[in-house]
């Protein structure tokens, strides 16, 4: 009997939906909007972008971070459900070099949405010519069995609520 009960708690926590969180105040944009064929025809994964008002990016989600990649552009996490992910900030940034980013994580941490990962140089990117979009994609959402929902929302602030995760 015990066996079944835990069982059902089991599956009942496995359905919960996980939310999304804006990681930057700005513009909210669908992944289809962004100009960048590998994100915007999802060939990463699902997700979201913003096109950001402010410097400070962070997590959107619960979970650990798993990569900060050495050009500082992107930061990989998992999800507190397994879903893997990543922030990626700006287009066509791999070429600065890392020079407009400021990391503030490291690979092991554990995030939440109150967790700064990083801070972007946003009028560096826009002397550079390049995109300041901060993309969140979820890479694994069909191996996990997992779909995205947006509330619809244009303007956003750090933190707001944009959407859920669920089974």
């Amino acid at each position: 009997m015990i066996l079944l009960f835990n069982r059902f708690k089991k599956n009942k926590k496995e359905k919960e939906a996980v939310e999304l969180s804006a990681p930057v105040t700005g513009t909210f944009i669908n992944i289809t909007e962004v100009e960048d064929p590998v994100f915007s025809e999802k060939m990463m994964g699902d997700g979201f972008a913003i096109k950001p008002f402010d410097k400070e990016i962070y997590s959107p989600i619960e979970g650990t971070v798993t990569s900060v990649f050495p050009t500082k552009h992107a930061i990989g996490f998992i999800t507190t459900n397994g879903v893997e992910g990543l922030v990626h900030m700006g287009l066509d940034t791999v070429d600065l070099d890392g020079r407009p980013f400021t990391v503030c994580v490291n690979e092991g941490d554990t995030i939440t949405s109150d967790t700064k990962l990083a801070l972007v140089d946003l009028d560096m990117l826009k002397t550079e010519n390049k995109s300041s979009d901060i993309i969140v994609v979820f890479t694994n959402l069909n191996e996990m069995n997992q779909q995205l929902e947006f509330l619809g929302k244009t303007d956003v602030s750090k933190g707001d609520i944009v959407g859920k995760m669920r089974q």
